[in-house]
């Protein structure tokens, strides 16, 4: 080599045979011409060639010479190129150059060379790829490692392959630069951080889309250089990561892009860098751990990523992102919870808790997104999701945000549907989300109308689409009806009532404005445009929205036309769909895309289009249901029972009939019918004999040969059937036929004279029947009715005990268990109830004689002979009937007049009855009346003495029932405010003078100045005021401070010569004043207008009498805590446990707003009253939660035993004077005399704060002094326990709506419905009975028990020891033929949809 470069100083060149010089005197093309022979020369030498290397030295020095290396011409400089790499190639492993700065122009020189490879299609293209073959081959660039500037050659070089990489490339040059690339970074001793800027920059997401065959390149380097290039992509994350200098690098700001590309392309690469990344999640800079959990939750939720698997530490620190304080963070991780489920399934277990405390966020959009997550990763596949995750978008359905709620019911439809109705996943699928039809529905219980209008817009597109074929919509609405739970199923019924509702009162509109304009018709529609407004959403905007309605229907006659078409009852689907397009269409605008005016006629379309029900769907259903009665119906396959789907079907029907009559008008319709008739399943002929009762009306004209068949039925069953079976004949007979009187006659007069009392059994019916045709004709059996009354009713029946009573200790059995003869004493009694109701005058004091009837019952504990042969069961059932008769008669305004003071005192202490089924039933009749603005308001007021019942449910249910009913009346004063000569009537306020009236009386009142029974009035006061004082409209404390004041100005009109009377009900007033100075700021100011008092209660005020003594004792006073209620603590910290979370802030108001399952007989002198109401339950919630109430604790323990009525019992010796009354005073089970008469409630925990003192019943003796009586052993009453709350046994049947209608006249916006809270299982509430004898008589009591006079010859009772329970069903069962009761018989623990309490709806 030494002579060769000898040989290479002499300066001459030698060029291959036939070459001549090349030098610059030559034209361009000549040398190329030459090049192109020297590089063929080069290109066929081979390494071993020594002779022709030396030879050739010169040469291959000539062309790395400037002339070559700057020459303008390409082709020359690329044949240049080519010769100098096969140099190198040749020469290797030593270059023939030996100047650093020679190789460095060369290298430069060859790297420009190579962006010829950008043009595939140039013509030199494949002498450009000769050369990065040849180079790539060789590892020319190798040479480089030991000059000064080899970064700036491989830099350029980098640069200069990645620029030029394009798509036009073929799988070779890709794979020659990778080669080429990677032999520098796998055999240099080190890679600057420029050049690692040059291949990651490709990574950083703008590049990569710009040159998407340079990020492949890049990709593939770093797989093939992973190992060795690890260590200065670990240093460059340690640099800008943990040291924070990012001027190391440009790409300082795309770290964590980088990183995620990095890990996609191969994990191994940041072995070192994900450890820094748990440091960052902790950053205190925002957005820097915002961007860290951006980063990771595409790494943790990349399809085939194991990084959760393979960096424990770091996936539990990126969870722990879920609590964080910075609301995007927690949004982005809510956000990557669908693709890590859908991804990743076996993470949803450690996801599921985080997921549940973001459920309950207090950011709207993170709940939101929570359910967005789970529903996305649902609806892919059902098995990504376990019930929990489930379950929390089951709850959101109640937040308080209504694109919250929206959300969660439109993802669980959309779920429903495809693995439910489309069958996607299976029967397994299907099962498992069976819950969603329900609780969708139950969402119809919420106040707001734009729940409504969703789940109205679910059911019609997702539950049952309205775009299916007829038959086979029917057959899904027939299934999903029979597997419905009971209060869905109301909330069916009750969607469908409300929107036939509507679609009357379209009508209505429709006739209006046809009629000529005038004041009076102008007036009128706009009362119905106010009407038709509260059921739409925004009710503001829509008022303006419905009034231009009206206005296009008085102009556009087309409209007109459609509209009342589609109101018509003979409308059909397809009718409807015309005509809902052909409206829409007519008042849309193509100049106006958004437009409000036409989205809320939408709404309003929507609501009372008949898309579901027309006469050929009623002819399918009967169809799918005589099927199921012949057995070929798919009631297997569907999972539910022949016998429960007929039962059901037929219930749907009923419904049906009373929403849509007209579709029911086809012979096959009633042919199908009268089958049902002949089943032997009571319920579904019961069913059957409804709908022929609200369909038949034009059966007599239209299908004569049905009514040939049908009456001898109805005749057979008004005689012999069942007794709801017969009811329900009797009814038809008087809906369906014009010569009613015949078929009446043909039916009284057999069942008259066959009455037996000797044959008890046989009883029931026809005095069932005989009592409905009383109602429906009294005129017409006048005479032979008044002597069955008097004689057969009175006495032979209720006067006469023929048969024993078991004796038992139980105080409520089952219906079956009920004896035969207190069945019929009990439709004796509603016998006599309904003549009076029939005949509705007192004329021949009638109704004199059956109230003292009555109240002889109530005073006779139920046993009205008085001769001890009653079991106590009986007695209870006889006490029931006799009050719910009272409260029937008071309904009718001539007999309400004849009720005494007495009467009405004594038929209210059976809301304390020591029977839980008593109460139950009671309360619920009552509530009934009252929303039907059928009872009086004093009747309201009987709700107070629900204060201290024992059992939380009834409580909870009695401030539900007060709530409702004061909202009902506020609104029919609203929509009827013209009616001021009602407001007496009707406004809630006065309430207040009938509840201190009625408290005054309570006979557990006895000592004026005592300060348990002072307390006592009190919690029953608040009981009241709490939910009148709720909202001050138009100055109303300062009305009922007024009101309050008035009264102490006259004297009890019940006994105004009775000083100690008279002092009671002034002392009750300071009680009721002392609340409302408390709890309101603003009771001082002038009242709006002037009460008025009734004079049947209070006498007129005396001019010259000024009560102003304030009858108080001075310990009293300091019960009555002033303040406004306080606010809750405030979320201190986002990312805390869910268990730390504040509760929500509420003012009275919106307390009082919430009907609340937990104790409502809060304390207005509690230090705490002002806490939300759940601050007595058990539950935790996030900030924003819009709680709702969680049912009372099944095993109650401080469930007390209400008042009762004894019979007979033994003294105590010392008992103070104080006579004994009948209800009980119930003692908690484990409390002291001490702390159940502590008021001070500062000390009790937050969770009792608002619960009822536990403290004895009204009218025990204290203890302190009970504990030193001596009580003969043979009297004393030992603890008794409480009659269980009934259990979920099966319901009683629903009321013929169309009797309803018929019968009651009930306001269109008042719906009858129970709201009863049901307790969870069967439990038992211990309380005790005090001793008392006939010897503690107090001479000074007018009143010794409640209601009830005394018995001093009684013998004592023996102790009893259990008490049975029964179904609520059982519980209502001898009530549920009232006509009065034309609703269903609601036993549930929600409310309907109507009566829907605020408590169930917002949760946030």
């Amino acid at each position: 080599m030494a002579h060769s470069k000898a040989r290479a100083t002499d300066g001459k060149v030698t060029y291959p045979p036939g070459i001549k010089e090349i030098a610059d005197k030559i034209s361009k093309e000549e040398m190329v011409r030459r090049l192109k022979m020297v590089v063929k020369t080069f290109m066929d030498m081979d390494q071993d060639s020594e002779e022709e290397k030396e030879l050739y030295l010169n040469l291959a020095l000539h062309l790395a010479s400037d002339f070559f290396l700057k020459h303008p011409d390409k082709d020359v400089r690329l044949l240049v190129a080519c010769c100098l790499a096969d140099i190198f190639r040749i020469y290797a492993p030593e270059a023939p150059y030996t100047s650093p700065d020679k190789l460095k122009d060369i290298f430069m020189f060859i790297t420009r060379q190579l962006k010829g490879l950008e043009d595939t299609k140039s013509a030199q293209f494949n002498r450009y790829f000769y050369l990065l073959e040849n180079i790539a081959w060789v590892k020319s660039y190798n040479i480089c490692f030991e000059l000064e500037d080899s970064n700036e050659i491989f830099t350029q070089l980098y640069r200069t392959l990645f620029q030029v990489i394009n798509n036009g490339h073929n799988q070779k040059v890709h794979m020659h630069m990778v080669d080429l690339m990677s032999s520098i970074v796998c055999e240099g001793d080190t890679v600057s951080q420029e050049l690692l800027d040059t291949v990651l920059v490709n990574l950083v997401p703008a590049h990569k889309n710009l040159n998407k065959q340079a990020y492949d390149l890049a990709k593939a380097l770093l797989k093939r250089t992973a190992q060795a290039i690890e260590p200065y992509i670990t240093n460059f994350f340690n640099q800008v990561l943990m040291l924070g200098k990012t001027s190391v690098s440009d790409l300082s700001e795309h770290v964590f892009d980088l990183i995620l590309e990095l890990y996609n392309i191969d994990s191994h690469l940041l072995l070192s860098v994900l450890p820094q990344l748990e440091f960052k999640l902790k950053s205190n800079d925002n957005d820097e751990r915002l961007q860290v959990v951006k980063l990771l939750a595409k790494m943790f939720g990349a399809k085939d990523s194991e990084l959760a698997a393979q960096n424990k530490p770091l996936w539990h620190c990126y969870l722990g992102r879920f609590n964080d304080i910075h609301v995007p963070i927690r949004l982005e991780c809510v956000k990557f919870a669908s693709h890590c489920l859908m991804n990743h399934p076996d993470l949803a277990k450690d996801l599921t808790e985080y997921l549940r405390v973001r459920s309950h966020d207090p950011e709207e959009a993170i709940r939101h997104d929570v359910i967005v997550s789970i529903v996305t990763a649902a609806k892919k596949d059902l098995s990504l999701v376990n019930d929990a995750l489930l379950n929390f978008v089951k709850e959101r359905t109640l937040d308080k945000r209504w694109r919250v709620r929206k959300e969660a019911m439109m993802g669980l439809a959309s779920i429903y549907r495809k693995y439910s109705l489309q069958g996607e996943g299976g029967r397994e699928a299907s099962k498992q989300i069976s819950w969603i039809k329900d609780k969708l529905l139950h969402i119809y219980y919420q106040n707001s109308i734009d729940d409504r209008l969703l789940v109205e817009r679910v059911f019609a597109q997702y539950m049952v689409p309205h775009n299916l074929e007829t038959a086979e919509r029917m057959k899904c609405l027939y299934y999903l009806y029979a597997t419905l739970d009971t209060n869905a199923v109301k909330a069916l019924n009750e969607m469908w009532k409300c929107q036939n509702l509507l679609r009357h009162h379209v009508k209505d509109l429709l006739d209006l404005v046809k009629k000529p304009k005038s004041e009076s018709s102008s007036k009128a529609v706009f009362a119905k445009v106010m009407v038709i407004t509260r059921n739409l959403p925004d009710p503001g905007k829509a008022q303006d929205f419905v009034k231009k309605l009206a206005q296009v229907l008085e102009d556009d006659e087309r409209i007109r036309d459609q509209l009342e078409t589609l109101v018509s009852p003979s409308c059909s689907c397809k009718q409807a769909e015309v005509c809902v397009r052909d409206i829409t269409k007519k008042l849309g605008s193509p100049k106006q895309p958004s437009n409000p005016f036409l989205e809320m006629v939408k709404f309003l379309l929507e609501r009372i289009a008949p898309v579901h029900i027309d006469t050929e769907s009623i002819s399918a259903l009967i169809k799918q249901v005589n099927k199921s009665i012949e057995g070929t119906a798919d009631d297997d396959e569907e999972g539910v029972p022949t016998d429960s789907a007929i039962r059901a079907g037929l219930e749907l029907l009923k419904v049906l009939s009373f929403t849509h009559p007209v579709s029911f008008h086809s012979a096959e319709t009633f042919e199908s019918l009268l089958g049902c008739l002949k089943m032997d399943d009571e319920k579904v002929a019961e069913a059957a004999l409804q709908i022929f009762k609200n369909t038949g009306s034009k059966m007599e004209e239209s299908f004569p040969h049905i009514k040939s068949v049908l009456l001898p039925v109805l005749q057979a069953k008004a005689k012999r059937g069942p007794p709801r079976q017969a009811k329900y004949s009797i009814h038809c007979i008087n809906a369906m036929f014009t010569n009613r009187d015949t078929h009446f006659a043909q039916i009284f007069e057999p069942l008259h004279k066959g009455l037996d009392p000797a044959n008890l059994e046989q009883l029931i019916t026809p005095l069932t029947t005989l009592g409905h045709l009383a109602q429906l004709a009294p005129e017409q059996f006048a005479a032979p009715l008044k002597s069955l009354v008097a004689n057969f009713i009175v006495k032979d029946l209720l006067m006469n005990d023929r048969i024993p009573g078991k004796k038992t200790t139980k105080l409520w059995v089952p219906d079956d268990e009920v004896s035969p003869e207190t069945m019929a004493k009990i439709q004796g009694i509603k016998l006599m109830v309904r003549w009076l109701l029939g005949v509705k005058n007192n004329q021949s004091k009638s109704g004199n004689s059956t109230l003292r009837m009555l109240t002889a019952i109530l005073h006779s504990d139920g046993d009205l002979t008085e001769q001890g042969r009653m079991g106590k069961p009986d007695m209870s059932r006889l006490r029931l009937a006799a009050a719910c008769a009272l409260l029937k008669l008071a309904q009718e305004p001539c007999y309400h007049k004849i009720i005494t003071l007495e009467q009405y005192q004594l038929c209210a202490l059976v809301i304390n009855d020591e029977c839980y089924q008593v109460r139950q039933c009671f309360s619920q009749k009552l509530h009934r009346g009252l929303c039907r603005l059928r009872l009086p308001l004093e009747y309201m007021a009987v709700f107070a003495l629900c204060a201290k019942d024992p059992v939380k449910e009834r409580r909870a249910h009695a401030r539900q029932c007060l709530v409702k009913n004061v909202n009902i009346r506020r609104e029919y004063l609203k929509q009827h405010a013209a009616i001021s000569d009602k407001l007496f009537s009707l406004l809630p306020e006065y309430v207040v003078p009938y509840t201190i009236h009625l408290l005054a009386h309570d006979p557990d009142y006895v000592k004026v100045q005592d300060i348990d029974q002072l307390k006592d009035i009190k919690e029953a006061l608040w009981f009241v005021l709490e939910i009148i004082m709720a909202k001050n409209e138009n100055n109303s404390h300062a009305f009922i401070r007024k009101m309050v004041e008035n009264i102490k100005q006259t004297k009890d009109a019940q006994a105004p010569g009775d000083t100690k009377t008279n002092e009671k009900l002034y002392t009750v007033c300071d009680v009721a004043m002392h609340i409302i100075m408390s709890k309101s700021t603003t009771y001082s100011l002038e009242s709006p207008k002037d009460p008025v008092l009734p004079s049947s209660f209070f006498t007129k005020p005396d001019k010259n009498f000024s009560n102003t003594k304030n009858y108080l004792p001075p310990e009293m006073k300091s019960f009555f805590v002033p303040g406004k209620p306080k606010s809750a603590n405030v979320l201190g910290a986002v990312n805390k446990p869910l268990a730390s979370a504040g509760k929500q802030i509420q003012n009275k108001a919106s307390r009082m707003e919430t009907a609340s399952n937990d104790d409502s007989s809060s304390n207005p002198g509690s230090p705490q009253r002002g806490k939300t109401r759940l601050d007595s339950t058990e539950m935790d919630h996030s900030e924003n939660e819009d709680f709702s109430r969680k049912r009372a604790d099944s095993t109650d323990k401080e469930s007390e035993k209400p008042r009762g009525r004894k019979r007979g019992v033994t003294a105590s010796d010392d008992t103070d004077n104080k006579p004994k009354r009948g209800r009980k005073k119930a003692v908690a089970a484990n409390t002291t005399a001490e702390s159940e008469d502590q008021w001070d409630e500062d000390n009790r925990p937050e969770d009792e704060q608002n619960s009822p003192p536990k403290k004895g019943r009204r009218g025990r003796p204290p203890k302190s002094m009970a504990a030193n009586q001596d009580t003969p052993a043979k009297g004393k009453r030992g603890r008794k326990k409480a009659a269980p709350p009934p259990e979920d046994d099966e319901e009683e049947e629903e009321e013929e709506r169309a009797e309803e209608e018929a019968d009651e006249e009930e306001d269109e916006d008042v719906s009858s419905e129970n709201i009863e809270v049901k307790t969870k299982g069967g439990r038992q509430a211990r309380t005790p009975r005090r001793s008392q004898g006939a010897d503690s008589v107090s001479e000074s009591t007018p009143q010794k028990r409640r209601g009830r006079p005394p018995k001093s010859a009684q013998p004592p009772a023996k102790k009893p020891t259990t008490r049975g329970g029964r179904s609520k069903s059982a519980a209502a069962k001898e009530d549920s033929e009232d006509e009065e009761e034309q609703e269903e018989e609601e036993q549930e623990d929600e409310p309907t949809p109507k009566g829907r309490k605020k408590a169930a709806g917002r949760r946030r």
